[in-house]
């Protein structure tokens, strides 16, 4: 409920200079006007005129307060434009030249997790790129759902997607939901938004039983043929892009959580 109205303000309220923006971005982030002065080493009073629109803030200062707000680089340029300077960060294709020694780390990684599933994805979790172990994984998902852009989080909690063989749903819908909800507090993205509202709408059973003591993470376990296959999962990002499209990619890669998996991953990248 706390998102919807979030949204529902964001769309009533659009902000018309870089203050307003930047005051925004201060909210979501809980911090005081004095506590973010402090941080960016500038006066109470000078950061209260920009927020008003009674002082104009130079490039650096917008850059400096954006960066102390962890403000994402799309929503920089964004912060930029608005208060009447040339956006400071490109957005390239992946397949741009620029972006090669990216790129070819992405696939390396990729590939050398196998027999153990990995893949990448871009800011509302529409797939990039997979290693051949996630295809045996989604065998028997509707083709509906894995035509481009293929979401994973849609694929994952969709009632005819893969939440039909999560053996531990309720824990893995409840892990998935709240690490997007914190996304969405973070970007405040429409698009995410729109998204977390469409999953939450899918029918969810109730928290079982809590995890066991000695548990370290929530496993995603997923039936596959006959046996329930246990993964952890880790997430990877790029370090200290300038780059929006770069910024905006993570790699996603799942480890076996027991020997049963093991030993199945194993069998399965044979046949492949």
């Amino acid at each position: 409920m706390m998102i919807q109205l979030a949204s529902a303000r964001a769309d009533r309220v659009k902000p018309v200079h870089v203050g307003e923006h930047l005051r925004q971005w201060r909210q979501r982030r809980h911090l005081s006007q004095l506590d973010l002065a402090l941080d960016a080493e500038i006066s109470a009073r000078h950061l209260s005129f920009v927020e008003t629109g009674r002082a104009a803030p130079s490039r650096d200062m917008v850059l400096k307060l954006a960066e102390r707000l962890d403000v994402p680089l799309r929503e920089r340029n964004v912060l930029l434009v608005a208060a009447g300077y040339a956006p400071a960060f490109q957005q390239r294709p992946l397949d741009d030249p620029a972006l090669k020694p990216a790129r070819e780390a992405m696939n390396l990684v990729l590939k050398a997790h196998e027999p153990n599933p990995a893949l990448a994805v871009d800011r509302h979790w529409n797939l990039v790129a997979a290693n051949r172990m996630i295809a045996p994984l989604l065998a028997g998902v509707p083709e509906r759902l894995l035509a481009p852009p293929l979401n994973v989080l849609r694929v994952a909690l969709h009632p005819e997607g893969l939440a039909a063989q999560t053996v531990n749903l309720a824990e893995w819908s409840g892990h998935l939901l709240e690490r997007l909800h914190r996304q969405c507090e973070a970007t405040a993205d429409a698009e995410l938004l729109r998204l977390y509202e469409e999953l939450k709408s899918y029918p969810f059973p109730a928290r079982s039983v809590p995890l066991a003591a000695d548990s370290v993470a929530i496993p995603l376990r997923l039936r596959v043929g006959g046996d329930v296959l246990s993964f952890f999962s880790t997430t990877m990002v790029f370090g200290t892009p300038v780059d929006i499209t770069l910024s905006e990619l993570a790699l996603e890669t799942f480890f076996p959580a027991d020997e049963l998996t093991a030993t199945r991953l194993k069998e399965m990248v044979t046949s492949l």
